[in-house]
């Protein structure tokens, strides 16, 4: 099968990338008629932008507690990584595993040639090699379709409204003591606006790329029933994660190949699409490579 779009899904993405512009556009506008400095606007902007997009992978590595490796200490993960990057026209991402009993990878990285696949000892330790081949390939998809690059400037305005939203409720007690709480009134509730509809537009966003990258994984190692297994596997040893790991590593949930999260609303706001959602999407994969 070769690489090719899923217009329907890239429609789908399309239309959530446009309503966040939208929104952004809207949101920017309520701060320049409250008299916000357009110049503090675009200074505020820019510093978390250029934070986010050069120090996004450093801070994900960091706090998983995971670690760059060399060939000499996992020969087997470097040549896997090495054979699935040539099949994805790809140049070979640094390789990082993190010590942990949590079965799950994920890729950081502002651009292809600046990337890093990361999987942990759990997921080494529960999957068998072509399952393994089908999570890195997933990882590998999502280098490929500069996911981490879309997905942070989706998400900086929404890191810009919940700090306008913490600055207006920290010091708008005494704006309004001098009259001038009307204004940052607005631009508070603007911001609580703002924050909520890109949460729940960012992780629509998220769900509709993590079907591109099982797609892309899929094509990459040609065998879409064993990305189906893994996440099947990992699903199910994720329910065993205990409490404290899940506590420490949830924040990470937007890169990981299958999010930590139980309980129904933790489920209603994921930042992936159902298991069972992306197992039926790969079997049709699987169906149209058969007949191909």
């Amino acid at each position: 099968m070769e690489w090719k779009a899923d217009w329907n899904l890239r429609g789908r993405m399309f239309l959530t990338m446009f309503l966040l512009a939208a929104l952004y556009i809207v949101f920017i506008g309520v701060l320049s008629a409250m008299s916000v400095s357009f110049v503090f606007i675009v200074g505020i902007m820019s510093v978390f932008l250029i934070g986010q997009f050069f120090f996004s992978d450093k801070l994900a590595l960091r706090s998983m507690g995971a670690r760059k490796v060399d060939e000499d200490e996992y020969p087997e993960l470097h040549r896997m990584v090495g054979r699935l990057s040539q099949q994805a026209d790809l140049p070979k991402p640094t390789v990082a595993v993190a010590e942990t009993n949590t079965p799950n990878a994920f890729a950081t990285g502002r651009s292809q040639k600046s990337s890093t696949v990361c999987v942990t000892t759990g997921l080494m330790r529960t999957l068998d090699q072509d399952e393994l081949e089908g999570v890195i390939a997933h990882e590998l998809a999502h280098v490929k379709n500069r996911d981490v690059m879309v997905m942070t400037i989706a998400s900086f305005l929404a890191t810009i409204a919940m700090f306008i939203l913490r600055w207006g409720w920290l010091f708008g007690g005494g704006r309004n003591r001098e009259g001038g709480g009307a204004g940052i009134l607005v631009a508070i509730v603007a911001s609580l606006v703002v924050w909520i509809v890109s949460f729940l537009l960012i992780r629509a966003l998220s769900r509709y790329r993590e079907f591109a990258a099982d797609r892309g994984g899929a094509v990459i190692t040609g065998k879409p029933s064993a990305l189906a297994s893994a996440l099947l596997t990992i699903d199910e040893r994720m329910d065993r994660v205990p409490e404290r790991d899940m506590r420490e590593q949830s924040e990470m949930n937007a890169f990981f190949i299958v999010p930590i999260s139980k309980g129904t609303i933790a489920r209603l706001f994921r930042t992936h699409p159902a298991t069972e959602k992306r197992v039926e999407y790969l079997q049709k994969l699987e169906r149209e490579m058969e007949t191909a």
